[in-house]
């Protein structure tokens, strides 16, 4: 898609896109929680899930089984109508997520929303000739590190956030972000946003905790949300910040129309509160 007003917006998926976290969902829906609970400590969540998948399929549960769970996933019903808005105004739209391509993917068709990103950036999830779900990590760890003590070993999102800002700059095309995500592990790529961009963290959520800690550490400007409904206000309110002139806001924030694009902005509070690394996602 061409990027019509170079607008990149990127979503974190569980959570934000859907309204809980699609791993746990699949997990917790099959039947296999207490198995999870009982993994979770000993191994990094990457390496947990492939070792989910396999159970799963060792009891029989089967890919379409996993699908047919992920389709019935709860949604916010503003969250569909916010994405289609930002893409009908020539925004490009991103996913950036710990969870894996296989259940993004079958969420997102299942909603009809596929067509509208650009670029899905998970781990690979992967089905064998058996029929069994391999999910494997975005950065392979056990081959090299990725050198960010912030994330997991398996996904540093501050570096695919990198690497998105060098493309338009190699393009020579100016860029304004706008990420929009509630784990600890959206707080490394708040961090590498830029003064010009905008960052929308979940409000009393982990990153939303860890930038209330230090909030001059992120240089973007931050508007926090706190359901669909917010977030698709909260979004098309920034995107006409961009995009219309000064004399066009002022207008469309008159008493003669009905949109309005001011936001007012709850300032952070300070938070003491460390999120254990492996419940970063």
């Amino acid at each position: 898609m061409a990027n019509k007003n170079n607008i990149v917006i990127v979503f974190h998926f569980d959570k934000t896109i859907i309204d809980v976290d699609s791993d746990n969902w699949v997990v917790d829906e099959l039947g296999f929680t207490d198995l999870f609970d009982q993994l979770l400590p000993t191994m990094p969540f990457n390496s947990l899930m492939a070792r989910m998948m396999k159970e799963l399929h060792d009891h029989g549960k089967t890919i379409e089984e996993i699908k047919q769970v992920l389709r019935r996933i709860p949604i916010h019903p503003r969250v569909i109508p916010a994405i289609k808005s930002a893409h009908a105004l020539g925004c490009e739209l991103r996913i950036v997520s710990d969870a894996n391509t296989l259940f993004i993917e079958t969420v997102l068709e299942h909603l009809g929303i596929r067509e509208y990103f650009s670029e899905i950036n998970t781990n690979p999830g992967l089905v064998d000739e058996q029929g069994r779900l391999i999910v494997s990590p975005y950065h392979d760890f056990t081959k090299s590190s990725h050198g960010c003590s912030r994330c997991p070993p398996n996904m540093c999102k501050g570096l695919i956030i990198e690497r998105i800002q060098a493309s338009f700059t190699k393009e020579g095309n100016k860029m304004k972000m706008i990420y929009l995500g509630d784990g600890a592990g959206d707080y490394c790529p708040s961090l590498r946003l830029k003064a010009e961009d905008y960052m929308m963290p979940r409000k009393n959520f982990p990153v939303w905790d860890l930038i209330s800690q230090n909030p001059t550490l992120v240089k973007a400007t931050v508007r926090d949300w706190t359901d669909g409904e917010a977030m698709e206000r909260i979004l098309m309110g920034i995107i006409n910040e961009i995009i219309l002139s000064p004399e066009e806001e002022k207008m469309l924030s008159s008493d003669h129309c009905k949109i309005s694009v001011g936001i007012v902005h709850e300032p952070l509070v300070p938070l003491a509160l460390q999120v254990p690394l492996s419940l970063v996602k």
